[in-house]
């Protein structure tokens, strides 16, 4: 089956007058440089879910583990520490994003122990998992 028509539609019905209207996620307003690191942080997030997906369908399970680990699991977390505060979008985010975000890392990382066994129907099993903080941030806030 095609995702095509279905992201097509998603898009449409995304992309109209009222959908936009009726946004009703929580604006979450950073500082330009803190926006400007998230966004680029959820673009390397999807570029990293991308290559997970590739290796644990090529059965690539314990790779799949390394990369979940190394770019998206809690060995991440705090990589802004050394850029200036207003740069950093954690300290910026409300309480409860930043637990949804901490959640990810976690969730990230115990995918990432599961890949490591090599049993590639746990991975697969567990693969749903990995975005869920993920979908569950971007339905809750929103930035602009």
């Amino acid at each position: 089956m095609s995702l095509r028509a279905p992201l097509g539609l998603l898009v449409v019905v995304l992309s109209s007058s009222s959908a936009l209207a009726q946004d009703a996620r929580q604006l979450v307003k950073l500082p330009t440089p803190a926006e400007e690191t998230l966004r680029l942080e959820m673009r390397d997030n999807l570029v990293a879910l991308n290559e997970i997906l590739t290796l644990t369908v090529s059965g690539k399970v314990k790779e799949a583990g390394l990369v979940a680990e190394k770019k998206l699991g809690t060995s991440v977390m705090g990589q802004h520490r050394d850029k200036p505060l207003e740069a950093r979008p954690g300290p910026h985010m409300p309480k409860e994003m930043h637990e949804v975000a901490r959640q990810g890392h976690q969730t990230a990382s115990a995918f990432a122990a599961i890949a490591a066994t090599g049993n590639r129907e746990k991975t697969l099993a567990a693969l749903p998992t990995l975005n869920n903080a993920c979908v569950s941030c971007h339905l809750a806030y929103r930035v602009r």
